[in-house]
């Protein structure tokens, strides 16, 4: 009896999975530290709200939650948990995540991506 080979989507998928948590485990927040001070500092800080959100404790923070800071409708709304896979859906692509938001950023890299995320977690963990 000859087993079925998996259909080609699925074998795409399960490399897919594959890459994703080999870059989650390689994540450096050292890197991430300074990728978050030139791509984000801009707008964000750890500590103080500035166009954009204070991300000490982001990491597993409900979306639009940050004390003192106005949220879009869309942001607030939302049931998004600041986690790996929301975080590097934020960064790939804001508005596709929530539609309506106001962030106009994205990190093309899902190393880098992984590495910045890596650094708020971190930050997080204080």
């Amino acid at each position: 009896m000859r087993m079925a080979l998996p259909p080609l989507a699925m074998i795409w998928a399960m490399l897919a999975l594959a890459a994703a948590a080999d870059t989650a485990a390689a994540a450096d927040a050292a890197h991430g530290q300074e990728l978050y001070d030139s791509r984000c500092g801009g707008c964000h800080s750890l500590d103080a709200n500035r166009v954009g959100p204070a991300h000490r404790g982001v990491y597993g923070r409900k979306a639009g939650t940050a004390t003192n800071f106005s949220y879009s409708t869309a942001v607030k709304s939302s049931t998004v948990v600041w986690e790996e896979k929301t975080l590097d859906a934020w960064l790939t692509n804001p508005q596709g995540l929530i539609p309506g938001q106001r962030m106009n950023f994205r990190v093309a890299l899902p190393e880098d991506r992984a590495d910045i995320i890596a650094y708020l977690r971190q930050q997080s963990d204080k």
